[in-house]
C-alpha cells in the first residue's frame, strides 16, 4: 500500500491513466543528453544521437548505456560498466530533466477535457517516482493528475498490472472502469494483464508502428482522445 492508493476504494468512476515518457511528453532529448554526459566524462564524447537513438531512450537508462558501450567497445558490453555509470546517468538526468523535454501538442488540453467530463486522471510510469514528480513539477502540470505511480513506488513495475491498479485507485477511480494510454509494448502488456482497454499513441518514439501490438485504439493526435475514451469506457 502506498500514499497514492486508497484501500478498498471502488467508486466505479471512469478513469484514464497515462504513461509519461513518449506518451504525454517527448523526453528523449534529455534522456540521451544524460547518457552522453556519462560517455563524455569517460572520454568518448557524445556517443548517442538525439534523433537516431530516440527509441532506445524510451527503453530506459540502462538500454542507452548498453547501446553506447557497444559502440565504443566494438560490440562488447560489460554489465559492470552499465551498473557503474547508471547512478551518474540519473544525476545528469535530474540536473537537466526539462532542458529539451516538450509536451506533445494538445496533451494537457485533452487532460482538461477529461477532468471536465468527470473522468479520474492519473499517471503510471516506469520512470522513478521522484524523477517523474520533478519533471511534472518543472513542466507545471503535477497538479493536473490525481495519482502518480512510478517504477519504484511499488515492489513491481509495468507490465505488472499492480502499478496501473494503484494509479487508478489513487486517482479516485475504479480499475474495472479504467484504461491506459501509452506508447510501447510495455503499456500494451500492462493493460492486457489488468484486463482493461489500451490506447497507444501513433506519435510517440515508435510512431504508427505500434499498431502491430493490436491495441483497442490508436491515437493520432490528442484532439481525438476524449472521443476514443468515451467509445471504450463510456
Amino acid at each position: 500500500m502506498t500514499k497514492n492508493e486508497t484501500p478498498g476504494r471502488r467508486t466505479g468512476r471512469r478513469t484514464v491513466i497515462f504513461d509519461l515518457d513518449g506518451t504525454l511528453a517527448d523526453t528523449s532529448g534529455d534522456l540521451i543528453a544524460a547518457a552522453n554526459a556519462c560517455f563524455t566524462a569517460l572520454g568518448h564524447g557524445e556517443v548517442l544521437d538525439a534523433s537516431a537513438d530516440q527509441l532506445t531512450a524510451f527503453h530506459g537508462g540502462r538500454a542507452m548505456l548498453r547501446l553506447g558501450f557497444s559502440r565504443v567497445n566494438g560490440g562488447t558490453v560489460d554489465d559492470a560498466d552499465i551498473e557503474r555509470e547508471f547512478p551518474n546517468l540519473l544525476i545528469a538526468y535530474e540536473d537537466g530533466i526539462d532542458h529539451h523535454t516538450r509536451l506533445y501538442p494538445g496533451a494537457m488540453e485533452a487532460v482538461a477535457r477529461l477532468h471536465d467530463a468527470g473522468y479520474a486522471v492519473g499517471i503510471c510510469t516506469n520512470k522513478p517516482e521522484g524523477l517523474a514528480r520533478l519533471l511534472l513539477t518543472r513542466l507545471g502540470i503535477l497538479d493536473r493528475f490525481t495519482s502518480l505511480i512510478g517504477a519504484d513506488t511499488l515492489p513491481t513495475r509495468k507490465p505488472d498490472p499492480a502499478p496501473f491498479i494503484a494509479a487508478a485507485r489513487g486517482a479516485g477511480g475504479d480499475p474495472a472502469t479504467a484504461l491506459l494510454v501509452g506508447d510501447t509494448e510495455t503499456d500494451r502488456l500492462t493493460a492486457r494483464a489488468a484486463g482493461v482497454p489500451c490506447i497507444l499513441v501513433g506519435f510517440g518514439p515508435e510512431g504508427p508502428g505500434v499498431a502491430r501490438l493490436a491495441p483497442e485504439a490508436m491515437l493520432d493526435h490528442f484532439d481525438d482522445l476524449d472521443h476514443v475514451v468515451a467509445r471504450l469506457i463510456g
